[in-house]
Parts: C-alpha cells; sequence; structure tokens
C-alpha cells in the first residue's frame, strides 16, 4: 500500500517525511484492518515528524484522526462487522490495570500507547486498530468532517473541561486552529462569552463568523477579564499574557501535547490571585464518546481543507505556516489512483 513514514525526525525542510510502498497491515487478536476514507492533519503530526515529540517507533506512519471502513477482524474481535464505519484516535491502548485506569483516568496510564507515534496511522491506504479504542462515528458528518473530531475535537473538549469555566462565563482560546474551531462552537453553544486571540487574519475571520464576542491578536489584551482561558498555540510565551488576561480565580487550561519553553512566571503578577495553570495529557475513551455525541447534537461546524494524500508533506508545511483555514484533512482517493513515484 502507498503511505507516508517518519524517515528521520527533524525540520521540514529535510524532508523528514516519506513516501513508501508498505504491506497492508494484517489485524492482530481483538485489532479491526480499517481502509482509510479521511486522515486528519494535527498539530501532533507536525511534532512528531519535526521531532518535538521524541521518536517513539522508526519510520512509523503518523495520523490519528482516522475515519474508515472496517474490512476484516482479527482473532476474537468481535465489535464491530466488516463496512462498519469507524474512527481512530491517539490513544491507542492502555494497561487497564493501573491506579489511574481503574479511577477513570486512563490517559494517565504510565503503559498507554498512541497511534501515529508508537504504532502506524493513517497517512496511509489501510490501518489497524485495537477494536476497543475506535469509535463509532456519527453519521450526520462527511468522512472528511468527521476526522478532525477524533483529536482536535475530543481534546478541546478536555480542554474545554479542565479550563473550569463557570456557566455563562467568558471564555479566551489563544490560536484557533482545527481544535479551537470546534470548542469555541461548544462553548458558544453552552452560553459562554468567547474572546479569540491568534494571529493570522483568516483564522480571526473564522472565529467571528462562529461568533466570537470579540478577536484580537496573540499578544493582544481581551476587551473583558476571561474567568477561564485554553492555550491551543503550542507557544509557551503566551502563558504569561494569558494568566494576567485571567479574572481572579481564573484557570488556564495548556492543550497542546508540545508547548515551547515558558518564561519565568512573576508569583504576585501571574499567580497569587488564585489563578491555575493546568496542562491536559491525551483523553480517555469517555471523553471521546461524551464529545462524538455532543458534536452531532450540536451540529458542529467543521471547518477542513481536503488534501490528496500524496500532499501530505505540503499539508505539514502549510500547518506549521499557518496557512490551513480549520483543519487539513487528507483523502486516499487521489493518492491511490495515481503512479506512487
Amino acid at each position: 500500500m502507498h503511505a507516508w513514514v517518519v524517515e528521520e525526525p527533524g525540520p521540514l525542510r529535510r524532508r523528514p517525511l516519506v513516501r513508501a510502498e508498505l504491506p497492508i497491515p494484517e489485524p492482530g487478536p481483538g485489532e479491526v484492518l480499517v481502509r482509510v476514507h479521511a486522515c486528519g492533519v494535527c498539530r501532533t503530526d507536525l511534532h512528531v515528524v519535526t521531532g518535538d515529540l521524541p521518536r517513539h517507533r522508526h519510520r512509523v506512519v503518523p495520523g490519528h484522526e482516522v475515519v474508515g471502513e472496517v474490512a476484516l477482524l482479527g482473532e476474537d474481535a468481535h465489535r464491530f462487522v466488516p463496512g462498519d464505519r469507524v474512527g481512530v484516535a491517539w490513544l491507542r491502548t492502555t494497561c487497564g490495570a493501573c491506579r489511574w485506569c481503574r479511577a477513570g483516568r486512563e490517559n494517565l496510564c504510565p503503559s498507554s500507547r498512541y497511534t501515529g507515534w508508537d504504532a502506524d496511522g493513517g497517512y496511509a491506504a489501510w490501518t489497524v486498530v485495537p477494536e476497543a479504542y475506535a469509535y463509532r462515528v456519527p453519521p450526520s458528518f462527511r468522512d472528511t468532517d468527521a476526522a478532525p473530531l477524533l483529536c482536535a475535537g475530543i481534546i478541546g473538549y478536555r480542554s474545554l473541561r479542565r479550563a473550569e469555566l463557570p456557566p455563562g462565563g467568558r471564555l479566551g482560546i489563544y490560536g484557533f486552529g482545527a481544535s479551537a474551531h470546534l470548542t469555541a462552537q461548544v462553548a458558544v453553544a453552552q452560553g459562554a462569552e468567547v474572546h479569540v486571540l491568534t494571529r493570522g487574519a483568516a483564522a480571526r475571520a473564522l472565529a467571528a463568523e462562529l461568533g466570537a464576542a470579540s478577536v484580537g491578536g496573540a499578544q493582544d489584551l481581551p476587551p473583558v477579564p476571561l474567568d477561564a482561558a485554553i492555550l491551543f498555540a503550542p507557544a509557551g510565551e503566551l502563558v504569561p499574557t494569558a494568566l494576567e488576561a485571567l479574572t481572579p480565580g481564573g484557570t488556564l487550561a495548556l492543550a497542546g501535547i508540545h508547548l515551547s519553553n515558558v518564561p519565568v512566571l512573576d508569583y504576585q503578577r501571574h499567580l497569587f490571585p488564585e489563578r491555575s495553570l493546568r496542562s491536559v495529557t491525551s483523553n480517555t475513551r469517555q471523553d471521546g464518546e461524551e464529545f462524538l455525541l455532543l458534536a452531532e447534537r450540536l451540529h458542529l461546524q467543521v471547518t477542513t481543507t481536503p488534501v490528496p494524500l500524496d500532499k501530505a508533506d505540503r499539508a505539514l508545511e502549510d500547518l506549521e505556516a499557518g496557512r490551513v483555514r480549520g483543519a487539513a484533512v487528507l483523502v486516499p482517493e487521489p493518492f491511490e489512483s495515481q503512479p506512487f513515484e
């Protein structure tokens, strides 16, 4: 099958993502083989490819926002049948026995493994997934629109919960890409007043279209004090800015898996008024199930840019440069129908 692999993580100018011909994977016990219909391009993929995240597997196939069709069942797999549409997300396996798993916090499992980092993902024509970690995709979403829900949406949902926004409160969103544009809609639907601070005119325009009360530059102060904020941009230098924008008792949630270094904080200025700084570590399957139901009920508008799979490297370049409106989504059909050179 045609696929992309991370040959040697590094800056995109060195072409770390290369095309490869791989055998179609075989599903193991409890796994299903999935024909990929769409795969979202997540900023985490960029961190895996460029080496911001440590390499877990040599020549891994990135991609963890996969929507596809079950084609084959592995031994003892019985949750799905061939032809079912499923979603493959970031969290791939956990031990199920540690203190975190037993407490319903499987995202903190020390034995957790991840799609597109520890195991091959969706930048390919086919992938496999443990059936216990696959999702049923809401029927109201097309494949390309459903793909970003599987990480951008789920992580944004968990980040919103971690931010502990009070009912009807004021939420600040720093950065406005795939995850933020979904989270903003959920917050607005729940009665929040959303203020978006981000680079790029296109991102600010989209934020206004989706109901933001105000939009501004990433370093700007919002027009009102914030009850909570979420930092989606992987820019540690924005942490002091976001903290300073919070009311006393407010919470800043850090949504990314990677963040550049945070400057030294002034305790009295940034933290002393009982402001909280919280990280977000992956998600639980419960987060995923809850969010997908919510996405369907709220009829979330997913803004996507479809990209042929044979242009995956360019999609990452556009993501890094901030040229993607909403979410880029890879579609494999053109990639499979053209000669692979």
